[in-house]
């Protein structure tokens, strides 16, 4: 299953096609429109990596950093490039190629990830050089920016907005679509797992692989399945764990994702409710009222941040989302909870934000050079996510259908979630004012004729329900090989002895489990009726 690594292009350089070869290798196209003249990518399959030390105080001295060199839109390479931005821990063993991680998100910045949970990939440099990248938009890589207004957005859906009359609503919508794409600059028009996706395959190509070895994390599944498709007979062994739907509307993910949530902090406050030192007391039943009580007053009336902006009752929703999940979270977030409760102190729920610590520091990149870790926009993640999601999903619902609708939308949102449904349901309205997203992922991504994949879905995951590996699994077809892992939280890799041995195993050795094998719960159930669920 894995092929001998490779450190040029398999091509022979006397050869006439060569270049049209190495074009039509990196244009991830149907068989179908081959027979159309293609860009020449060739000067990006014919790079090589050079690796250095990592830069900065910080970093582990064995961790080394790296870039490679893309096009910008791939249906006209010449009209400019931007790097993308690598790190690595080398092989300790027989080396037999490299294992490209990513993280999640979207949005989510390889290189720090890497740095903060190296000791979980060690076991891997047994066999790989294990690699991780900041995507296009995404950290060090172009990152994308709202400046000042997604805090605009992060308003849209305050409880004064009237549903029958959202004029004002949309104006605030399509001006913070404006601010994005004027303080990202030309890599928002260009971003996207499909484009992500092509630049894996540079980056495979460059690492000197013949094929990909893969891991991938919730969003990280999604970038996957779309190489798979669109590089089938690239893949070598691809481990995916917390799957992503493929087929579900932004609309049908934001419903799903703020009853998962909900759940798990159901879960969390029966367990806080149980000490003394919980901030909403022993009651069970005021805790979640007070929980929601907390939010709107916060949206009501934000309190300040020590290094200066103000912190809404969204920013705690964020920041709470971001800490259910992992059990290992909670007694960090019941303390965190009780300093803001009772001092009003912010900076324990920050650490717990995925972004908006300050004002987005501006800059649109223009020659699509690495940018230093300092100057990253404080809001690149949030940013990152809502423009990948959007350009991701076709659905793009005019203003007379959310006129229509967001009466019903606003409710739906509700019921699934007091706490997170105005959260999530500001996350589906951004899309408005952006260009309509791309069908590929939602028409071409399925009946893989790739190497075989190895699915790993958690029956008690809060962010990517286990419904979605069984109808990923399907809609790949038969390279899909489903491992259900009984435990809790989000994605299983970390918190599975099980699950981490059946992707290592798979991934070091090419060891597949029978499909639809499963890995034990550990008596750390999630809750009763997310192990129903599937």
């Amino acid at each position: 299953m894995l092929a001998k690594p490779s450190t040029r292009p398999a091509v022979r350089r006397c050869a006439t096609t060569g270049a049209l070869a190495l074009a039509l290798l990196g244009a991830g196209l149907p068989a179908a429109a081959a027979d159309r003249p293609q860009p020449d990518l060739s000067r990006f399959y014919r790079q090589k990596v050079t690796w250095a030390a990592c830069k900065g105080p910080d970093m582990p001295k064995d961790l080394q950093c790296a870039k490679v060199t893309v096009p910008l839109d791939y249906a006209r390479p010449r009209a400019g490039t931007l790097d993308v931005a690598l790190a690595r821990y080398q092989a300790t063993g027989k080396k037999q190629g490299s294992v490209l991680l990513n993280f999640g998100g979207p949005g989510g910045a390889g290189l720090p990830e890497l740095v903060t949970d190296a000791k979980d990939f060690m076991d891997l440099t047994n066999g790989y050089d294990v690699v991780t990248f900041d995507p296009r938009g995404v950290g060090r890589s172009s990152p994308v920016s709202c400046g000042e207004g997604g805090d605009e957005a992060s308003s849209a859906t305050d409880d004064e907005v009237d549903p029958g009359h959202p004029q004002a609503l949309l104006a605030k919508l399509r001006k913070a679509a404006e601010a994005c794409a004027r303080d990202s600059g030309p890599v928002l028009a260009h971003i996207g797992t499909v484009n992500t996706s092509r630049d894996l395959d540079v980056i495979r190509q460059a690492l000197g692989d013949e094929k990909l070895n893969y891991l991938g994390f919730s969003y990280g599944t999604r970038l996957g399945a779309v190489y798979a498709a669109q590089f089938p007979h690239k893949v070598g062994r691809l481990a995916l764990d917390g799957v992503d739907t493929l087929t579900e509307p932004l609309s049908e993910q934001g419903v799903a994702g703020a009853e998962g949530q909900q759940t798990a902090l159901d879960d969390f406050l029966d367990w806080c409710t149980t000490d003394v030192a919980c901030p909403f007391g022993q009651d069970r039943r005021a805790a979640g009222d007070q929980v929601v009580r907390l939010v709107h007053s916060l949206d009501a009336n934000p309190v300040p941040k020590d290094f200066g902006g103000s912190f809404s009752g969204q920013d705690l929703v964020g920041a709470i989302g971001q800490a259910l999940y992992s059990k290992q979270l909670w007694p960090s977030l019941e303390r965190a909870l009780a300093s803001l409760v009772q001092d009003g102190d912010t900076r324990g729920v920050l650490n717990f934000a995925t972004g908006g610590a300050a004002l987005a520091l501006r800059g649109h990149h223009v020659n699509g050079g690495l940018v230093d870790p300092q100057d990253v926009p404080t809001d690149n993640l949030e940013a990152a996510l809502m423009a990948i999601n959007c350009a991701d999903d076709p659905d793009r619902p005019d203003a007379a259908q959310l006129t229509r609708d967001l009466k019903s939308m606003q409710a739906e949102y509700e019921r699934a979630s007091p706490v997170f449904g105005r959260y999530r349901l500001t996350q589906l309205l951004m899309c408005y004012g952006r260009p309509k997203g791309t069908d590929f992922i939602r028409d071409r991504v399925k009946d893989v004729p790739s190497a075989r994949m190895l699915l790993v879905g958690t029956r008690g995951d809060p962010a990517t329900p286990y419904r979605w590996t069984v109808e990923t699994a399907a809609r790949l077809g038969s390279s899909a090989v489903v491992l259900d892992n009984k435990g809790d939280g989000h994605t299983g890799y970390a918190s599975s002895k099980c699950v981490h041995q059946k992707i290592n195993d798979f991934l070091l050795y090419g060891s597949l489990p029978p499909s639809g094998s499963s890995c034990p719960a550990d008596g750390n159930a999630w809750s009763a009726t997310s192990n129903a669920t599937g």
